[in-house]
């Protein structure tokens, strides 16, 4: 991994229940396998922890860790590093992306919330006029209560947005493929078309997996289905969404959005967005940040400590998913 994330990841506490099952050499933390120690340390290597920045276990690395038996990923998405080669030798893989997908969830409510109260907009306003203002007559539809939310894939983060929206009078209606019409009933949520998602919802939030299939699924005429003054929040991947289309939407004013991510992921120092009143754009930050790199570290400990002990990995990734999941 990245040796900078280490600190964050394993604080004293988690290396102390780490070292209590395995052999760990925590001041070992390498982003090069071709390093002379890295090289050293694989030859006896069952486990690896790893996380972001981990170059792709190919063959070549394979091959100089005879012994390796597991990959424990603390963050998201393996498809990275974890290469054909290592499902091809029977290599267990497990990932902390159920709390990854925490900060995500809870970072696409607030803006689920916000949005619905205009606050991006009213700040703007309030701080431009400084003065008394009619603020009922200016935003007479505001509000959150009744509104439809669309998520766009019941991944587990959509999932755990669905779970963390119950306690608002809020309806949620969700697009997915992979959803059948029970799992959606057993969600207490609406199965619908993507067409119908965009024509109906008051604010759509996307958690859709990148793939070949999913780029530009929200493109210029699904853009043209929402109904003016929608908010479009995306914290997937900016690949998901036809950029200029979507940009020469928000630049009219008809949408609003909160993006967390962009395609290019850094957009060029010209580019309108950055100043438009009716866009929150951070900089691909919804994801484990701070203290939340902890809880990642948290659950790639106890998966480690579910191998030691000989149990089956609870949070598993497994080949045949990954061409549906992110």
């Amino acid at each position: 991994m990245d040796p900078t994330l280490a600190p964050s990841l394993l604080d004293e506490c988690a290396l102390r229940r780490l070292s209590r099952v395995a052999e760990v050499a925590p001041g070992l933390v390498v982003d090069d396998f071709s390093q002379a120690d890295a090289l050293a340390a694989l030859r006896d290597t069952e486990v690896l922890l790893t996380s972001w920045g981990c170059p792709p276990l190919d063959a070549e690395v394979l091959a100089a860790a005879p012994r390796l038996r597991a990959v424990v990923h603390a963050a998201g998405s393996v498809k990275w590093h974890v290469t054909e080669a290592c499902w091809d030798r029977g290599i267990q893989v497990t990932s902390a992306a159920d709390a990854n997908a925490v900060p995500v969830a809870e970072y696409t409510v607030a803006a689920v919330l916000a949005s619905n109260k205009r606050l991006l907009e009213v700040w703007d306003t309030y701080r431009r006029i400084r003065d008394e203002h009619d603020w009922r007559a200016a935003y007479p539809q505001v509000g959150n209560y009744r509104r439809t939310v669309g998520l766009i894939g019941a991944s587990r983060t959509g999932r755990l947005v669905i779970d963390l929206l119950r306690p608002y009078a809020l309806k949620v209606v969700v697009h997915d493929p992979y959803l059948s019409t029970d799992e959606a009933a057993a969600l207490g949520v609406q199965s619908l078309t993507l067409d119908e998602l965009c024509q109906t919802s008051d604010v759509i939030s996307v958690h859709a997996p990148e793939t070949p299939e999913t780029r530009h699924m929200i493109d210029r005429r699904r853009l043209g289905l929402m109904r003016d003054g929608v908010t479009f929040i995306n914290t997937a991947r900016g690949s998901l969404v036809d950029q200029q289309a979507l940009t020469e939407e928000l630049v009219t004013g008809r949408l609003h959005a909160v993006l967390d991510v962009t395609e290019p992921e850094v957009l060029p120092a010209d580019s309108p967005l950055y100043d438009l009143p009716n866009l929150l754009l951070t900089p691909h930050f919804a994801g484990s940040f701070g203290n939340e790199l902890a809880r990642m570290g948290d659950l790639a400990v106890d998966e480690v400590t579910r191998y030691a002990a000989g149990l089956p990995f609870t949070h598993a990734v497994h080949r045949e998913e990954l061409d549906h999941t992110a």
